[in-house]
C-alpha cells in the first residue's frame, strides 16, 4: 500500500485511543519503526506515531532533519515526558492526519523525554526552543489519543475541522499542509 494511503486520517477513533505499552522489542517492533519511517519520509512528515498507521502501541519515529542531505531518525518505544516547561511558544502545526491545515498550538518550549530505543537502551531526549521540542510533544500526544486540534478552544477547533473537512474534500492528501495563519 503507498504511504499515504498507509495514514489513519481524523475522524479515526483509533487516532482517540490511548495506546499500549510496548512489552518487548523484538522484529515486529522493529519492521513497524521501519514501516513507519518510510511513511514518514515518503509524506514528508517529520513526526509519525503508531496509531497513525492504525497500531495502537507506544511508538514514534521522528527526524526533525528530514529536508537535509542526511537522515537523522529517532525511535521512541514507551516515551514518557520527563519534564515539560520553559516559556509557552505558539507555532504553527501540520499532521500527517490532518491533510491540508495547519493549526497555531501552544506547548512548554523546553520538553525532556524518556524512552527506549530499539536495543532497548533507555534514551533521554532534551529539546528547546526548536521543532524537536514539538515534535516530541505533538508525536507522544498521539499515544495518549490526543491530536493537535484538542489543543484549540471549542470554536477554534470547530473551524479548524471545517477547514479540513474542506481541504479533503479538494483532495488534500498526508503531506499536505496550508500556509500557516
Amino acid at each position: 500500500m503507498p504511504a499515504v494511503e498507509d495514514i489513519v486520517l481524523a475522524p479515526d477513533t483509533r487516532l482517540r485511543t490511548e495506546c499500549a505499552p510496548i512489552d518487548e522489542i523484538d522484529d515486529s517492533v522493529r519492521a513497524l519503526a521501519a514501516h513507519m519511517l518510510e511513511d514518514m519520509y515518503a509524506t514528508d512528515g517529520c513526526g509519525l506515531a503508531a496509531p497513525q498507521v492504525g497500531e495502537l502501541v507506544q511508538l514514534v519515529v521522528i527526524d526533525v532533519d528530514y529536508g537535509k542531505s542526511k537522515r537523522n531518525p529517532y525511535v521512541l518505544i514507551n516515551p514518557k515526558i520527563i519534564v515539560a516547561d520553559g516559556e509557552e511558544r505558539e507555532t504553527g502545526e501540520g499532521c500527517l492526519s490532518f491533510p491540508g491545515i495547519t493549526v497555531r498550538v501552544s506547548r512548554p518550549s523546553h520538553v525532556v523525554v524518556e524512552a527506549r530505543n530499539l536495543d532497548g537502551d533507555l534514551m533521554r531526549y532534551e529539546a528547546k526552543d526548536n521543532l524537536m521540542a514539538v515534535c516530541l510533544q505533538h508525536e507522544i500526544d498521539h499515544l495518549h489519543g490526543v491530536t493537535m486540534v484538542d489543543h484549540l478552544r471549542p470554536l477554534q477547533r470547530a473551524r479548524k475541522m471545517r477547514e479540513y473537512e474542506d481541504a479533503l474534500a479538494a483532495g488534500a492528501r498526508p503531506g499536505d499542509v496550508d500556509v500557516e495563519d
